[in-house]
């Protein structure tokens, strides 16, 4: 086998050049335009399918460095807070209440999936966690945490594998339903959207070349300077708070900081121009969520899901099916049954088989071709990059202790 690493410098080359791939294809496949499929994923999916053509026929492993990646995740995050409103998180009390409630009902829907999949092919029931939120809601980095200590208190040998391999699925599938789903209750429904906002990820789909005029090197620029104040904020409130003892991701308190400059700074600040809801930051926020999107899929070693065959086909089937229920028939219906809720349903299901960029994706591909719904890019992300973990990691240590 020869393995062929890529610097980080030409792998973020790729993920752009993968990213037009994708742009590509949604251009030319009815299917993935018509069902809001995110250019990065189609274009990702494309190049993992490439390097499993590579690995199996000639024997070249591709590993791309993807230091770069996380870095475009953090600014992401940030971009996401600077378009937080103090209004809209007032508003979306109640819906960021339900959108918990709800996450938490399926994270034991989702276990408990997983131990019926445990018990149909005779697996230790810790094993269980595996094939639900530790790998699906918790992706790869919570399977990979889970994983040596359910193998040596189980003595079952494949818990890494089965881990990693549940949220490489669980991603693939995240990023394929998002949109189909979205669009069957927007259809169904006949659901417009209310809001007039600047985009809040990306671009319209249809839009005048006269609405571009805000966009120039300085309002980028701008954008830029406000991004990277509240990412180093961000890095120095994460050191305190991990010599508290609590250990966070990066892109938390770098998204909680940004909330919070952008509703202090500008009114402190009046005659600054604030970059929160500009086609600029919009932008930026795209670009990265593409690329990080991009490079996420494209670097996926699909051949290490041969081995683990039809245990984790049928239990990703069931998980797959349990989730489109959930979403269509309950969560859809207690949101509001409106477009925000169909908006959130296609980020739903992003998070809850993927992970939060799956899920913003998913719903900024909707938005760019129905209109816009800003209340849900910020109650999810509160959602899904922060409460959720903390549950999950309660929830999954019951069903391990089980």
């Amino acid at each position: 086998m020869n393995q062929v690493f890529i610097p980080a410098f030409p792998a973020v080359t790729i993920g752009i050049i993968v990213f037009f791939m994708g742009a590509f294809l949604t251009r030319k496949v009815a299917f993935l335009q018509n069902y809001s499929i995110p250019e990065p994923v189609s274009g990702g999916l494309a190049a993992a399918l490439i390097t499993w053509v590579l690995f199996s026929w000639f024997q070249i492993e591709i590993q791309f460095d993807l230091v770069v990646r996380d870095t475009l995740l953090v600014i992401f995050f940030a971009t996401i807070g600077l378009n937080a409103r103090l209004s809209d998180l007032i508003a979306g009390g109640r819906l960021l209440g339900l959108l918990l409630l709800m996450t938490l009902v399926f994270i034991v829907l989702q276990n408990g999936v997983g131990l019926i999949g445990a018990w149909l092919f005779d697996l230790p029931n810790a094993v269980a966690v595996l094939l639900g939120s530790a790998s699906l809601i918790g992706g790869h980095g919570t399977a990979i945490a889970w994983g040596p200590t359910i193998e040596s208190q189980t003595g079952f040998a494949a818990a890494d594998e089965i881990g990693v391999a549940s949220a490489t699925l669980g991603l693939v599938c995240a990023a394929l339903i998002g949109g189909p789903i979205a669009k069957y209750l927007i259809d169904r429904n006949s659901l417009v959207a209310k809001s007039h906002d600047e985009p809040v990820v990306g671009m319209p789909h249809k839009i005048d070349e006269d609405e571009n005029r805000d966009i120039d090197h300085v309002s980028i620029m701008r954008t830029f300077l406000a991004t990277n104040v509240a990412i180093i904020l961000g890095y120095v409130a994460n050191l305190a708070i991990a010599e508290a003892g609590l250990k966070l991701p990066l892109f938390v308190p770098c998204l909680i900081v940004a909330i919070i400059m952008s509703n202090t700074v500008p009114h402190v600040f009046p005659t600054i121009t604030w970059p929160a809801r500009t086609r600029a930051l919009a932008v930026v926020s795209d670009y990265c969520l593409s690329i990080f999107l991009a490079m996420s899929l494209m670097s996926m070693q699909l051949w290490t899901l041969s081995g683990l065959g039809m245990t984790l086909l049928v239990v990703l089937i069931l998980q797959v099916t349990v989730a489109i229920v959930f979403i269509v028939f309950v969560f859809f219906r207690l949101i509001g049954r409106d477009y925000t809720a169909a908006v959130l349903s296609a980020g739903f299901a992003g998070f809850t088989l993927g992970a939060t960029p799956t899920a913003i994706a998913n719903m900024s591909s909707v938005t760019k071709r129905y209109g816009q719904a800003p209340l849900a890019f910020i109650v999810l992300p509160l959602v899904s990059a922060f409460f959720v973990d903390l549950a999950n990691a309660f929830i999954i240590q019951f069903f391990v202790g089980l």
